[in-house]
């Protein structure tokens, strides 16, 4: 068990290999998220592809993801973050690089996507919340928005090395390129520095038995019947539904309103830097202020980039300053889950409960990118699009501002063995 009285900085003095580590090897799992947009042209032309079927292998890795994530989620419980994560990065690599082997086949499609699902199970979210949660007591707010500022880099700069390769070398070399140079690092920094609060229970539990995590918590089935958790899991499915549909999009959304390649990408740039600020900032104010507050108002005011969106031939400095609100607010929603789940649920069996959670992050991040190419088939714009993520943007703050103040689960150690 983790040493508790350690102050915010004694704990980052001690485990900042860990959280460097972690936010790496989450990086290399945004990638391909953050780079669709890009290749969804290039591959719907050469195959005659819809783009909703070029669109749909994020949306196969999601339906797989919320079918297994709960699974996974109790191989966490089990076996630790480590003993997930070094495999499954090496599984991800291989299968992103693999993706240069297209032919046109539907079938070739879908089996690379669903070996892809297999690698972002064991490398998703849930992994690298928990080396957080597992870790650290003081300071959790921010090393959560540290850890998972990797997934906001990719963000920030995937689109633009992804579109410079594209144009270079062709979509063929440009997932080779990705998968090598960004996958070595990942697996090499993982292998050499992740080692957190499941490591450290495991090294006591040689000694004296017992489980990964000894710590208080509620179990799967009273999180199931918890108010709170099912609100924060309603506003989850919600947010990542529009966001995630969105950051697929944004690059056809931008070009069909004028803007070239070159300058779609680059403006995920400032979204991405955005995304790490806000990461950084909810961090430090989740250790200081109520949660629902925090997690609420950032998420709501998401709803800016929507409506910026929607206004026709909005100038550049506006569209890219809704992309920045936007990367700064949706920058901290895993951030955010990750908290909440913890704070009400505690962490006896977080990767179970956290699992179920992912399936909901997976249902919404796979349903948001197909019903994005299905309303641009159907309507030749993404205009419906934009007024749902408008509202449910709205709905999803609402749910987070409603929640009740979370417990404390120091004052319940001595009530749970």
């Amino acid at each position: 068990m983790l040493e508790e009285n350690l102050t915010a900085r004694e704990e980052f003095g001690r485990h900042w290999r860990m959280v460097v580590a972690a936010a790496v090897g989450f990086s290399f799992t945004s990638v391909v998220t953050a780079s669709t947009g890009l290749f969804i042209g290039p591959i719907s032309r050469e195959f005659g592809w819809s783009i909703t079927l070029a669109a749909s292998g994020v949306s196969i890795t999601a339906v797989l993801t919320f079918l297994f994530s709960p699974l996974f989620g109790l191989f966490i419980d089990k076996w630790g973050v480590r003993r997930m994560a070094l495999p499954g990065l090496l599984l991800m690599g291989l299968v992103i690089a693999s993706l240069s082997l297209l032919d046109g086949s539907v079938w070739q499609w879908f089996a690379i996507w669903t070996f892809y699902s297999l690698a972002a199970l064991m490398t998703k979210s849930t992994v690298w919340t928990a080396s957080a949660n597992s870790t650290f007591r003081a300071g959790r707010g921010i090393a959560l928005g540290l850890v998972l500022s990797g997934s906001a880099l990719a963000q920030a700069f995937t689109p633009v090395i992804a579109e410079y390769l594209i144009r270079q070398y062709g979509w063929r070399l440009a997932f080779v390129y990705l998968a090598a140079g960004w996958g070595i690092l990942a697996v090499t920094v993982c292998f050499s520095w992740l080692r957190d609060g499941y490591e450290i229970g495991r090294e006591a539990g040689q000694t004296r038995g017992g489980p990964l995590l000894d710590v208080p918590g509620l179990t799967v089935r009273e999180a199931l019947r918890n108010g709170a958790v099912l609100r924060v899991a309603a506003s989850t499915f919600l947010v990542m539904m529009v966001t995630i549909g969105l950051v697929v999009h944004q690059f056809r959304i931008l070009t069909g309103s004028g803007f070239s390649p070159q300058t779609a990408a680059l403006a995920s740039v400032p979204a991405g830097l955005a995304g790490i600020a806000g990461k950084l900032i909810t961090g430090a104010l989740l250790d200081r202020y109520p949660a629902r507050w925090v997690g609420g108002l950032t998420i709501g005011v998401s709803a800016v980039t929507f409506a910026a969106l929607l206004i026709p031939h909005a100038p550049v400095w506006m569209v890219v300053g809704a992309l920045v609100v936007n990367g700064y607010a949706s920058g901290t929603k895993l951030q955010l889950v990750g908290y909440l789940t913890a704070a009400y649920t505690g962490m006896r069996q977080f990767g179970a409960i956290f699992g179920l959670m992912a399936s909901l992050i997976a249902a919404g991040s796979g349903l948001g990118p197909v019903l994005g190419g299905w309303i641009y088939d159907t309507w030749q714009n993404y205009d419906v699009g934009l007024w749902a993520g408008l509202l449910l943007t709205l709905i999803s703050s609402w749910l987070l501002l409603r929640l009740p103040a979370y417990p404390d689960w120091s004052e319940r150690r001595g009530a749970q063995g």
